[in-house]
């Protein structure tokens, strides 16, 4: 089978560098260019050719497989599927860049997220729950270690949006991507007046509650407990921005 072909121009390095891949391939799987069945390049292909980490390699894989256009097997490799024919979601992660934005983008994910955890309380796996268990051990590891924990927040969150069932809220989030977690694009420690500790702690153990709903298969409780974690967050932006 012949190897996918490498973009015609070197990729331009976008504000959130998994959307970029995001972007490129699904533009040449959309346009034929990387054929159904066609495997992708390897991870260490794909850091080599955009100049990326191989967590950004990873996140833009695990958004294309949400978005189905490409399934991966763990030992063998990502492989380009048929394109479903409805159009792209127009919402441009790169244009949440103020306070204003993210608050307006929280009373959507209240929404959506809220129906997606109850959904994802009744009809998740044991893989999938372990999944997010795993994300979550990552998310206290990386709070423990002292970095920003972006990375295990977003995953969690898409697990939950997979764990539906419904293509429809995990094409949402992967779209989407990082740019869902309110501190990729502002301060919200600072806006929260807490350090950057008290509000990552706050924030995993409303993951916690979370987990623990879905787990219990408690689909009402996992509504709740994802409105309230959407909803804070929400209102101490809401509320430092009226300070201010």
């Amino acid at each position: 089978m012949p190897s996918v072909p490498s973009p015609a121009a070197a990729p331009r390095r976008p504000r959130n560098l998994a959307q970029g891949l995001v972007e490129d391939f699904s533009e040449r799987i959309r346009g034929g260019q990387i054929a159904p069945g066609q495997r992708l390049p390897t991870e260490s292909e794909i850091m080599r050719q955009f100049g990326v980490s191989r967590t950004v390699v990873r996140e833009a894989l695990s958004r294309l497989q949400a978005s189905g256009l490409v399934e991966t097997h763990h030992g063998v490799g990502s492989y380009a599927l048929e394109p479903s024919g409805g159009g792209d979601f127009r919402v441009d992660p790169a244009d949440i860049a103020t306070v204003r934005d993210v608050l307006v983008l929280l009373e959507l994910r209240i929404c959506l997220e809220s129906e997606a955890a109850g959904l994802a309380a009744q009809r998740r796996t044991e893989e999938q729950l372990t999944e997010m268990r795993r994300a979550l051990d990552d998310f206290r590891a990386a709070l423990q270690a002292g970095t920003d924990a972006i990375t295990p927040d977003f995953r969690f969150h898409l697990l939950i949006a997979q764990s539906t069932e419904n293509r429809y809220f995990a094409d949402l989030m992967s779209h989407l991507g990082s740019a869902i977690i309110p501190r990729t694009r502002i301060n919200s420690a600072r806006f929260a007046q807490e350090n950057r500790e008290q509000y990552l702690a706050r924030v995993n153990l409303e993951h916690e509650d979370i987990y623990e709903a879905i787990r219990r298969q408690d689909a009402e409780g996992a509504r709740a407990a994802m409105r309230t974690h959407l909803s804070n967050s929400r209102e101490r932006l809401r509320r430092a921005g009226d300070e201010r």
